[in-house]
């Protein structure tokens, strides 16, 4: 055999181990410490280390629950649900309740806050907040006159379904605690609204 034919010989047998499989060892998170492939054993800490440790006189805190906050919305906005830990608020487009620039419910405003005072009854509240906002169309005076009667009509329905003990706080708000933009009508329409808030019971809890 020639000098040439051997060394392609070679070469031949060198790109064959070249491109052969090799199994590399590989070490997972729940491997102990020295499995294979891993480069050094898992770190362990040291439960008595200073850094670990509470400064001389320091306290923990107390334990706290946090106030987690769910909202749902109906498709357009006509109605939101807010849930938290401590209470739950209705927030109505005032456009669904009423005709434009009155206080006077329509019948459709009549079911949709009956719903509500049958929630309130579940959670057994016996205060209820009953708070109207405006947009910033027209004058501030007006708007804390019609924001108060849209409340004082929503409040007169839901005092009818619940307890006579029920404890209401009615106000009108005018365009103050806007919760959209007031330069579009997008906004403004979510600005015009009542809402009805009431405190969660321990016996409730939130969904």
């Amino acid at each position: 055999m020639t000098t040439t034919t051997h060394r392609r010989l070679a070469a031949l047998v060198l790109v064959s181990v070249a491109l052969w499989p090799v199994a590399v060892p590989v070490a997972y998170a729940d491997d102990p410490p020295g499995a294979a492939g891993s480069s050094s054993p898992a770190p362990v800490i040291d439960a008595n280390s200073p850094g670990l440790m509470l400064p001389d006189g320091a306290t923990l805190a107390p334990a706290k629950v946090l106030d987690i906050k769910q909202i749902v919305e109906e498709e357009g906005g006509q109605q939101r649900r807010q849930d938290t830990n401590v209470d739950v608020t209705f927030a109505l487009q005032a456009e669904v309740l009423f005709p434009k620039n009155s206080a006077k419910l329509t019948p459709a405003a009549t079911a949709r806050i009956a719903a509500i005072a049958a929630e309130i009854d579940k959670m057994g509240s016996g205060r209820v907040r009953v708070f109207g906002f405006t947009d910033n169309l027209g004058t501030y005076e007006h708007g804390l006159k019609l924001s108060k009667e849209r409340a004082v009509a929503v409040q007169q329905v839901l005092a009818r379904a619940l307890d006579p003990g029920t404890t209401f706080d009615i106000r009108g708000y005018s365009e103050d605690y806007p919760i959209a933009d007031n330069r579009t009508e997008e906004g403004r329409k979510k600005n015009r609204r009542v809402e009805i808030s009431f405190p969660r019971t321990s016996s409730a809890p939130a969904p």
